[in-house]
């Protein structure tokens, strides 16, 4: 009995994760460890359609780790996703969460994580991707944090901005992607055309000392991809760079932004924008071409973003295999 138990606490701590292996290519033995948990913008479709991309085309290995439920399935928001314990040897994290509170003993990984200086790429909701109660020991890392020495918490002291507000009203205004001019020689933007759309409404991106600012948003009159800009919307910061300093000294590298959803990534050009931003925050720059591979692995038949509108009844294992469709289950209508 004793070593059945002891086998059973191995496994469940990687029941909520799924890691697909590189074979080769300019991403050989680096590691990206994606943190997928939010309530509306089905990150646990957007992660592992881009971590299959970096493994089969790029040759990263890429392990997802999912928010679930107390019987194993992903849902979307939860605030309990085991495996956390990979970002100690991770060679970059990409996150995409919404006000999570996670237990002690899984938020301190990525505390770690933080404090080792590893570099970090942020997807839409993980601005504000932590909701923690005051008292708790990891509060200052809340969207709205008052502490002095770490204002505004994980969003604004890593990202670059917390939860600033919308910016464009989702499914009623589509989101246009400018390249910002005087940055179209930036690596992350080599192949990136102009004018990618997004379905999902524009934030408001505030650029702040020291970012560089890749791209602005532009809010449409509607969700037609050739639609008119909203005249009362001018454009705003919708992805940069920037660097954090670390608690160990380390200056880290950080790409962000404010888009992200399922549905804004079946755009190639946004898409290949996002694989070009973590090749720059995995230190692969030189390696960006403006001809990378960025298709889809596998059948990709993204939800259509909304709260409780994540696929029901999926368990990580159902995504294992690396061609499986994304999601295997259609959420409700």
């Amino acid at each position: 009995m004793k070593i059945f138990l002891t086998l059973l606490l191995t496994v469940l701590p990687l029941a909520a994760q799924i890691t697909y292996e590189g074979k080769s290519g300019p991403g050989k033995g680096k590691h990206i460890v994606f943190v997928a948990s939010d309530h509306e913008y089905r990150t646990e479709e957007t992660c592992p359609a881009l971590a299959r991309i970096l493994a089969q085309h790029h040759g990263f290995k890429t392990t997802v780790l999912f928010g679930v439920n107390e019987k194993g399935e992903i849902t979307a928001g939860a605030s309990d996703i085991k495996g956390l314990e990979a970002l100690e040897k991770a060679d970059l994290m990409v996150i995409f969460t919404r006000f999570l509170n996670l237990p002690h003993d899984q938020m301190k990984h990525i505390v770690a994580y933080l404090d080792r200086g590893g570099p970090v790429v942020g997807l839409r909701t993980a601005s504000h991707g932590f909701k923690i109660p005051d008292g708790n020991q990891y509060a200052k890392y809340s969207f709205r944090s008052k502490d002095p020495k770490y204002e505004k918490g994980f969003g604004h002291q890593i990202l670059g901005n917390t939860w600033v507000g919308h910016y464009g009203r989702n499914h009623k205004q589509g989101t246009r992607i400018q390249l910002i001019p005087e940055q179209k020689s930036h690596p992350i933007l080599r192949g990136v055309k102009d004018n990618a759309f997004c379905h999902a409404g524009a934030y408001n991106g505030i650029a702040r000392e020291g970012f560089t600012v890749l791209t602005n948003s532009q809010p449409l009159v509607s969700m037609e991809k050739d639609a008119d800009p909203d005249p009362n919307k001018k454009p705003v910061p919708s992805t940069w760079t920037r660097h954090y300093t670390a608690k160990n000294g380390t200056k880290a590298r950080v790409f962000h932004s404010t888009q992200g959803a399922s549905q804004d990534i079946l755009d190639e050009s946004y898409r290949r924008m996002l694989i070009n931003g973590i090749f720059w925050a995995a230190g692969l720059e030189k390696e960006i071409k403006p001809d990378n591979k960025v298709e889809f692995v596998g059948k990709y038949q993204p939800s259509k973003f909304s709260f409780g509108g994540h696929a029901k009844g999926v368990k990580p294992s159902d995504l294992a295999d690396i061609n499986s469709p994304i999601m295997p289950k259609k959420a409700a209508e």
